[in-house]
């Protein structure tokens, strides 16, 4: 009988950094036992991700980013650099611009108003708590967005989620566990409501398939027929909502 070979364990996460732009950008190079191909990403707050098959050597993760040198300078060029939310500034509320204003003479947290026809997010107290207010302003708006929609999905795949938590990842925009955990960045609060609507169908979706195969996908634009589009939002938008920093 032949013996089974031993199944290799991945190779641990390397962390690096590499020149671009005169600038030092984080790289940081995952294996996966599933991919088929080396791919490049630009992740939160413009770090690098390079993600390889087993196998690949270190000459030839180098030979692949130098390649696309090119690509990335052009890409990193476009980044925001990292704004830290504050007093005069604007950023989106389910996909809608609203301007922070600071009225300290006033009691309370944040809320939301309208002056000749701009949306404001209006933050009471001492402006050092401004961002982190902001922060969990978004927080307690993405636990009355995001709970119904699980709500209406998992009725759809009759699965029912174990619980859903919330919390402020670097790379990805949501998560679900085999025992049924959905996690979401309380961040995509700034994206477009239909985005919304997609992340929670996506996660959702994965109590039934933990994969992306075909089957997922399917189960996916059948609880969000706008699928394809709000992907793609959120692959175009998604680094740059994340390099919004709550905090100086």
């Amino acid at each position: 009988m032949l013996k089974r070979a031993p199944s290799r364990k991945p190779v641990p996460p390397e962390d690096r950094h590499l020149e671009v732009l005169g600038r030092s950008v984080p790289l940081r190079v995952v294996e996966n036992a599933r991919a088929k191909r080396l791919t490049l990403r630009i992740i939160a707050g413009g770090q690098l991700r390079v993600t390889i098959p087993p196998g690949i050597t270190a000459h030839q993760v180098n030979d692949f980013v130098e390649r696309h040198r090119g690509w990335l300078e052009e890409r990193l060029k476009k980044l925001p650099e990292h704004p830290v939310v504050r007093s005069g500034v604007k950023i989106p509320i389910r996909g809608v611009p609203h301007l922070i204003r600071h009225e300290p003479g006033k009691r309370g947290t944040v809320s939301v108003d309208e002056e000749e026809g701009q949306k404001l997010l209006i933050v009471f107290g001492d402006e050092r708590h401004l961002p982190r207010r902001i922060a969990d302003f978004l927080k307690r708006e993405a636990r009355k967005e995001i709970e119904p929609l699980v709500a209406k999905h998992t009725q759809v795949v009759g699965r029912p989620a174990k619980a859903v938590r919330y919390k402020d990842t670097s790379s990805r925009w949501g998560s679900c566990t085999s025992d049924g955990v959905l996690s979401f960045s309380w961040r995509i609060m700034m994206a477009p409501r239909p985005v919304i609507d997609y992340l929670v169908a996506h996660e959702v979706a994965h109590l039934r398939e933990m994969n992306h195969g075909p089957r997922f996908w399917k189960l996916c634009g059948e609880l969000c027929p706008d699928t394809k589009r709000c992907k793609d939002w959120l692959k175009r938008n998604g680094t740059a909502l994340q390099a919004i920093r709550f905090s100086e």
